[in-house]
C-alpha cells in the first residue's frame, strides 16, 4: 500500500477520522510539524538545519520540509506508506512529494464553512476540568458540569471573523493541491456532514479498506 493524504478544515472532524483510518490501515500518521520537532530532537543534520530557520523565526523551506519527510520514510513503520495530514500545502510540495512518495489515495473532508462556523464558535470548555462543550451538539446538562465547579471558557481565535480567517487560507492553499490530484485521479471527496460512523464508511470505502 502506500501513502495516504488526509486534508480537512479545522473543525471538519479530521481529528476523529485520521485516528479511525490509522486504527483500519496500520500506517503511522505523520505531519510536517510533528517531523520537524522530532528531527530536531534527534539531532540529524536536516533536523539542525531545519532548526536554524526555526530558532530564527523564519519559515523552514519546502527543500528542507522535503528531506524531513524523505528520512522519515525510511523508518520502519513506514514500510506501508504513511498518512500525511496537514501536507502538502502547495503546489510545489504536493510535486515534490511525488517524486520522493507512492499516493494511494488523497482524501478531503468537505464541511460548508457556515457548518464549520457554527461548530467552532458554539465550543466552550469548563475551565476546572477541560470538559468541552457546545451551545447545540452538546450543551451543559441542567445539573452543571459532571467536575461541579463548572467556569465557562471561550477562546478568543473562536470568534466568527477568526474561523472565516482562517477558512479563507485554508480554501486558498488547498485548493489548487486538491486540483492537482484530482487531476492525477486520486482526490476521493467526503461529505464531512452528519453521522460520525457514515463518514468512517465512506472514507475506508474509498481507500478500499474493509
Amino acid at each position: 500500500m502506500g501513502s495516504i493524504i488526509l486534508f480537512g478544515p479545522p473543525g471538519a472532524g479530521k481529528g476523529t477520522q485520521a485516528q479511525r483510518i490509522l486504527d483500519r490501515t496500520g500506517q503511522p500518521q505523520v505531519s510536517t510539524g510533528d517531523m520537524l520537532r522530532a528531527a530536531v530532537a534527534a539531532g540529524t543534520p536536516v533536523g539542525m538545519e531545519a532548526k536554524s530557520y526555526m530558532e530564527s523565526g523564519a519559515l523552514v523551506p519546502d527543500e528542507v520540509i522535503v528531506r524531513i519527510i524523505e528520512e522519515r520514510l525510511t523508518e520502519p513503520d513506514a514500510a506501508n506508506g504513511v498518512m500525511f495530514d496537514g501536507f502538502p500545502r502547495t503546489i510545489p510540495q504536493a510535486e515534490a512529494l511525488d517524486a520522493i512518495a507512492t499516493i494511494d489515495a488523497v482524501i478531503a473532508i468537505e464541511v460548508p464553512d457556515d457548518e464549520i462556523v457554527g461548530r467552532i464558535t458554539g465550543r466552550y470548555t469548563c475551565k476546572p476540568c477541560g470538559r468541552v462543550f457546545h451551545d447545540v451538539h452538546l450543551p451543559l446538562p441542567p445539573s452543571g458540569c459532571p467536575c461541579g465547579t463548572f467556569v465557562e471558557v471561550r477562546r478568543a481565535d473562536d470568534s466568527e471573523a477568526t474561523v472565516r480567517a482562517r477558512l479563507s487560507t485554508y480554501h486558498e492553499q488547498t485548493s489548487p493541491v486538491a486540483e492537482h490530484y484530482d487531476r492525477a485521479g486520486l482526490l476521493h471527496r467526503i461529505d464531512g456532514v452528519g453521522d460520525v460512523d457514515q463518514i468512517s464508511n465512506a472514507i475506508l470505502a474509498a481507500l478500499g479498506v474493509e
